[in-house]
């Protein structure tokens, strides 16, 4: 499997198929790399070099006890596309991948970038706070850290049905999602995994988004029970200059497995446009 070993000893696992002009996918909480199946081999075959890393703590990358945060992650993501000299990148995130995407711009630039591209992101705060009274309570997040250290196994097999929408009374709950969920979920390692809460729900990216200055295109289901859309999407939209707004209607929190032939498609759209 390809590892790079960054600065503080952590091997950060990553795919890289294809060529041509290279595109990063980043994956969301708690999954890994496969989220992205789907859009690799979609990508891959329409003549793109794609890239999907398991972030640090998480799927087949190291878990320490120590750097559990934007910055290390974003730092990690600087390595590897310097590892790999990649340049005219096209980065694409998923929920929590969002703030990671804003750190690596606040700490890196976009000087390796071409354009950036957001799905279900977590930008620029999902926490309710004063500024942001449209986020979800804190307490919610307090109650998934008691729940991940409780019985992580247990929590990750009932709490897909909320971002995938399998709680609503017309909803088919789809099995197999479900249990790729849970596989995924189980390769962290609970420190990373319960760490991280924190970080993709306290972090306010507010000003770190206004950083953003290459093309952008946020994508965001208007039926997201993961990251609210008036706290995350609607409000990014007026932060970042020139960024591009799609709302799914009807659209989950897991657009990229659920609406993939859509996604696919505007995201081929905005990369050659």
């Amino acid at each position: 499997m390809p590892m790079l070993t960054v600065e503080d000893g952590a091997e950060i696992f990553y795919q890289d198929w294809g060529s041509g002009q290279p595109v990063v996918f980043l994956h969301g909480w708690p999954l890994t790399a496969d989220m992205w199946d789907n859009q690799m081999m979609f990508f891959g075959r329409h003549g793109f070099r794609v890239i999907a890393p398991d972030r640090r703590g998480f799927g087949r990358s190291s878990q320490l006890w120590d750097g559990n945060d934007y910055d290390h992650s974003a730092d990690d993501l600087a390595a590897l596309l310097a590892h790999l000299d990649l340049s005219h990148v096209v980065l694409v995130s998923h929920s929590m991948g969002g703030g990671e995407i804003a750190r690596f711009v606040t700490r890196h630039g976009t000087a390796r970038l071409a354009k950036i591209a957001t799905i279900a992101a977590n930008l620029p705060q999902i926490m309710r706070t004063e500024a942001n009274p449209d986020g979800f309570p804190k307490e919610q997040f307090d109650d998934m850290r008691a729940e991940v250290l409780a019985n992580r196994a247990a929590f990750l097999k009932s709490m897909p049905k909320t971002p995938f929408g399998f709680n609503r009374l017309t909803a088919k709950t789809d099995e197999g999602l479900m249990e790729s969920f849970w596989r995924q979920g189980m390769m962290a390692g609970i420190k990373p995994m319960h760490d991280f809460i924190a970080e993709f729900s306290e972090t306010d990216f507010t000003e770190e988004v206004k950083k953003i200055n290459v093309p952008m295109l946020i994508i965001h289901g208007d039926a997201d029970q993961g990251t609210p859309i008036k706290a995350t999407a609607l409000r990014a939209a007026t932060l970042i200059p020139g960024a591009i707004l799609h709302v799914y209607e009807g659209g989950t929190h897991m657009i990229p497995l659920q609406e993939a032939e859509k996604l696919n498609a505007d995201l081929l759209a905005f990369i050659r446009d």
